[in-house]
């Protein structure tokens, strides 16, 4: 017997103990999807001074859009260039249009109607992706994107790093928990086919282990369809590596890192979907933890620790 045949989690015809985004999207579509990074030039209210200046300490001034195209050019131009680039690996008959860069619901609604239209008028987009801020979602957006959400598969991310108020103050996040569920609470009430994505960062500077998994568990009981958990790591030119440089940030180290994200996933719901499991920066720009290169080796020595402990995602999730 495989390690896929005896795999006690239902959500999954692998050996993965997680409800995987390849498996979202094979279920959803009927195969894999290529997800395009995008950047329309968007800002955000914590850099241009409406609840804050200097933007999170870890944002590199594309504002995590590091991978995505420079923003003169149009949307359809980003989204021909990413499937050109993406096709040297991989099957882009199938698209998501993903407004990653910066905060993409802070703009007037015209202005966003017609980026989120354009994208969807290109051949082979099926669904859309808008990372943005709870508190960036101003009623007549939140009713456009319910709207939208009748037409096409939309999923709104929303980053929420940690549940500590303490800590989102001390990283520059600009908003409190409280009015994150504020956001959240909107988009769950204007449709139930609006796919929410909560983003979490593990390593975030002050929090040991257990206030790390106290975002989780906080998390859990809102029940997001989708979670990104993410490893803060330190990128060139931010407030984060002067820290860094300075020797008062420490990074976490891999088996940390590996043990805290299978801790996590047995506290989430098991029928929420796992979008991603860790990250890096580009390798100009990261300055730490290098080992978070080699993506593919942290994801499999997740999977190890899971089937070494018999566990799986939602395992202690009650």
């Amino acid at each position: 017997m495989t390690q896929a045949q005896t795999n006690p989690f239902p959500n999954s015809d692998t050996n993965k103990r997680y409800y995987t985004y390849d498996y979202y999207l094979r279920k959803t579509f009927g195969g894999k999807c290529a997800k395009l990074p995008l950047d329309v030039g968007f800002t955000c209210p914590n850099i241009d001074g409406r609840c804050g200046r200097g933007g999170c300490i870890y944002c590199s001034d594309r504002g995590s859009g590091d991978f995505a195209p420079e923003a003169k050019l149009s949307v359809a131009e980003q989204i021909r260039v990413q499937r050109e680039l993406f096709a040297r690996k991989w099957d882009v008959s199938r698209c998501i249009a993903y407004f990653q860069a910066h905060t993409n619901t802070y703009a007037p609604l015209p202005v966003l109607r017609t980026y989120y239209e354009e994208a969807l008028a290109q051949e082979g987009v099926v669904g859309l992706n808008i990372a943005t801020r709870a508190d960036c979602l101003p009623p007549d957006v939140v009713d456009y994107l319910a709207a939208l959400s009748e037409r096409t598969v939309l999923t709104v991310e929303l980053g929420l790093q940690t549940t500590s108020d303490e800590t989102a103050a001390r990283i520059n996040r600009g908003h409190s928990f409280a009015d994150f569920c504020r956001g959240y609470e909107a988009l769950r009430a204007a449709s139930k086919n609006i796919q929410i994505c909560v983003h979490l960062i593990l390593g975030l500077p002050g929090e040991d282990d257990a206030r790390m998994l106290q975002t989780v568990r906080d998390v859990a009981k809102l029940h997001p369809d989708q979670v990104k958990i993410h490893l803060l790591h330190v990128l060139r030119g931010t407030t984060l590596a002067k820290l860094y440089e300075n020797g008062e940030y420490q990074p976490l180290d891999r088996d940390r890192y590996v043990r805290l994200v299978a801790d996590a996933l047995e506290l989430l719901p098991p029928d929420t979907v796992i979008g991603r499991l860790t990250g890096d920066g580009k390798a100009d720009d990261l300055l730490a933890p290098l080992w978070s290169r080699k993506k593919t080796t942290v994801i499999n020595d997740i999977d190890k620790l899971l089937y070494a402990r018999n566990s799986y995602q939602g395992r202690f999730n009650n």
